[in-house]
């Protein structure tokens, strides 16, 4: 089924690098990979994840949306392995929304993502997929996008009153 993964924390290096293309997908090591994320996700209540998150320079990342205790309102889908993805197009309006992250722990901010974005990605079997995603999902995707082009959400914020830790987060929205 996957292992736990340790994940990496603002501060290492590895957070901000560029993420490599994937080239051999039926590569054992790549499905267990998935499989890993796949585990960690779930563990740590989280809604998606990116390989570099793991110390893996892959562009691999899962999109896993669905309730838990740290996005009590995110809409259910099937997790999904999304490699060497590709953000085609995107709405023109923003939309602010909180996010937190696995890398970033203990801290939440207001971050400006777009409402619709078209995409494209190899899923864990080679098959290319070409989909539309929206608000929530649509999100979740850019925040864990980012994290191949080495971005992390805080950098996406414009005004340091938008940060908030985790606890007083929990206060005020929870």
């Amino acid at each position: 089924m996957g292992q736990i993964r340790s994940v990496i924390e603002l501060g290492d290096d590895r957070l901000r690098s560029q993420a490599n293309p994937i080239q051999l997908i039926d590569d054992p090591q790549l499905q267990q990979l998935i499989d890993d994320l796949l585990r960690t996700t779930a563990a740590k209540n989280g809604v998606g994840i990116a390989a570099p998150q793991v110390a893996e320079g892959l562009q691999l990342f899962i999109v896993a949306s669905h309730p838990n205790p740290r996005y009590p309102q995110a809409p259910v889908m099937e997790p999904t392995a999304m490699i060497n993805p590709h953000l085609l197009s995107h709405s023109e309006d923003l939309v602010y929304g909180w996010e937190g992250c696995l890398s970033v722990p203990g801290q939440r901010g207001f971050v400006p993502r777009y409402r619709e974005i078209e995409v494209t990605y190899l899923d864990r079997h080679g098959q290319e997929h070409h989909q539309y995603l929206q608000d929530f999902v649509a999100r979740i995707f850019q925040h864990e996008y980012d994290h191949l082009q080495g971005i992390v959400f805080l950098d996406r914020i414009q005004d340091s009153q938008d940060i908030l830790t985790e606890t007083d987060y929990q206060r005020r929205f929870g």
